[in-house]
């Protein structure tokens, strides 16, 4: 049985339209897409609840879930970045240890 991805072009059009449609212009590129890539969901959530944000961020930090695609995505960009785990782990708000093992797993892939 396939696991079944969230619609977050409905998720994210329905926020922008209840809380925040002032930022419908500076979201429309994203949301235009076909389909949305973890890292699309990421830079939506900054531009429509900020960087630091209380209700964009800790709220939904605890419910993250991260499949083998997107872990290889997240490692990708790192090695394309020159980051470092700990730099990698600040970008997209995980543990250093968390990157650590997720590279000791899927390296050996």
């Amino acid at each position: 049985m396939k696991k079944q991805l969230p619609d977050y072009h409905r998720i994210y059009n329905d926020i922008i339209e209840k809380r925040h449609p002032e930022k419908r212009d500076i979201c429309n590129f994203l949301l235009k897409k076909k389909k949305l890539s973890f890292l699309d969901v990421i830079k939506l959530n900054t531009l429509i609840f900020g960087e630091n944000s209380a209700e964009g961020n800790n709220i939904n930090q605890k419910y993250r879930s991260y499949n083998e695609t997107i872990i290889q995505e997240i490692l990708e960009f790192q090695s394309k970045n020159k980051l470092n785990n700990t730099q990698l782990g600040n970008y997209y708000k995980l543990s250093r240890n968390t990157i650590a093992k997720w590279k000791k797993i899927y390296s050996q892939s």
